[in-house]
């Protein structure tokens, strides 16, 4: 049985489906995508390929070129180590340049260095000590002292003064116990006279009458009527460890006759009154050092810095002061008339022809380092230049001053009158006039001078 013919042939797709290929809107489709393929290759041939087809053949040429050589890949960087850091060299191949060359190219270019404050300086030296030699230090700070002074305010206080003192007098440091010891063995020797003038210490001298109590000066002078006391019980011992020494070796009939005996007995003869010894035998308290130590507890912070400050100038600096017979003070007057011939002859012969003599106006500026004249703060300036080049220039100072006052001595006729008390201190002016007098003074003369308060 054969089949239908229907049945064996293939399945067509229905109209449904989509367009016939020999209809019309299939052969509109064909001509559509001609016309847009020779579009394209029309602009092909004229304009070169497109930006696609571009990157396509740079792609294809990149692959094949890869395939036959072997590029290598790119160095690891190396990781630096964390515990030593070195810099890469640059210009290893340069040429090294000239040292001279380089040498002088830096100072060229050197930054000027930042002016050093003296102020700052002069802590540094205390507090820290001399970077140097400590003569050549001492000798910085004396010209520094000379040229530049302390900077202090207009009452004269300055925060650094009195360690300049300290280190110009050469006075080491002292134990609040030591001052507080000598403060509770009450009352000295020399007590009664001490209080009969520490009352009229610089009485009229505003400044020093705001920061200084009396009973700042009685205890002070106390402590070092103290100390001077135990220092000569000291040398009483130490002449009876002589005698002893002797009573050994020798008869007792010669015994008498020995010098230290005699020295031992006049030791033990003397007072306990500074005042009222006599000879070379140091004293305890003598009239003028209440005014002595009046600057010193004006600068000082403490008591104690007063005391030792005070106590090491007195027995160092002018130990023939404060002898019962003070004869370095009158020594010092003698000074003044013979430095003031060297100087001025016509004002020395001219006061002396009115019969005033040093004795009369220059005592109390002797004895107390020029500071019973005014003011307060020119005083310590003054004591600034003594400290540092030697208390002994104040006899020149006191011939300075007068040598300020020459035009008015000369054509007064009763110049004793205007000497009765010195015009106000003006310290650069005398410091300046002394040092050009230093130069004028015999060196004979000028060693009198040194040694003079010894």
């Amino acid at each position: 049985m054969t089949s239908s013919p229907s049945k064996n042939a293939p399945h067509l797709p229905s109209s449904s489906t989509g367009p016939h290929l020999g209809s019309p809107r299939s052969l509109g489709r064909l001509r559509q995508q001609k016309s847009a393929h020779q579009l394209s290759s029309n602009y092909a041939a004229s304009n070169g390929p497109s930006l696609i087809s571009q990157q396509r053949q740079l792609q294809q040429r990149i692959t094949s070129i890869s395939q036959t050589t072997s590029i290598p890949p790119p160095p690891v960087p190396a990781i630096p180590s964390p515990q030593k850091h070195i810099r890469a060299r640059s210009n290893s191949d340069a040429v090294v340049p000239n040292p001279v060359n380089v040498a002088t190219s830096l100072r060229r270019i050197q930054v000027p260095k930042k002016p050093v404050d003296p102020k700052d300086e002069l802590r540094s030296l205390i507090r820290h000590g001399p970077r140097s030699d400590a003569p050549d230090a001492l000798q910085n700070l004396r010209h520094w002292i000379l040229v530049d002074g302390l900077e202090a305010d207009n009452d004269g206080m300055s925060d650094l003064r009195i360690y300049v003192w300290l280190i110009l007098l050469n006075s080491p440091p002292l134990s609040t116990d030591i001052y507080l010891d000598l403060i509770r063995r009450g009352p000295s020797p020399a007590y009664a006279k001490i209080r009969n003038d520490t009352h009229r210490t610089l009485m009229t001298n505003v400044l020093f009458q705001r920061r200084v109590r009396e009973n700042s000066i009685i205890r002070l002078l106390n402590a070092v009527a103290w100390k001077l006391h135990d220092a000569k019980s000291d040398r009483l011992t130490d002449s009876s460890r002589i005698t002893n020494a002797s009573n050994e070796l020798g008869s007792p009939e010669l015994q008498h006759a020995s010098p230290a005996i005699k020295h031992a007995k006049g030791a033990s003869t003397a007072t306990n009154d500074g005042s009222e010894a006599g000879g070379s035998e140091p004293g305890i308290y003598v009239q003028g050092m209440n005014v002595l130590c009046a600057p010193f507890l004006y600068t000082c912070r403490t008591e104690p810095q007063a005391f030792i400050a005070f106590y090491h100038f007195i027995t160092r600096e002018c130990p023939g002061y404060i002898r019962g017979a003070m004869d370095g003070v009158h020594k010092g007057v003698a000074l003044v008339e013979r430095c003031l011939a060297v100087a001025d002859a016509r004002l020395s012969a001219y006061l002396t022809s009115k019969g005033v003599n040093a004795q009369i106006y220059a005592f109390a500026s002797v004895l107390t380092m020029s500071a019973c004249t005014p003011p307060l703060p020119e005083v310590l300036l003054l004591w600034d230049f003594l400290f540092a080049y030697g208390s002994h220039l104040n006899i020149l100072c006191i011939c300075s001053q007068l040598m300020m006052m020459r035009e008015e001595l000369l054509v007064d006729p009763s110049p004793g009158k205007l000497l009765r008390s010195f015009p106000p201190l003006q310290a650069k002016e005398i410091i300046a006039l002394t040092v050009n007098l230093v130069r004028k003074i015999p060196s004979d003369l000028y060693e009198e001078l040194v040694h003079h308060a010894e």
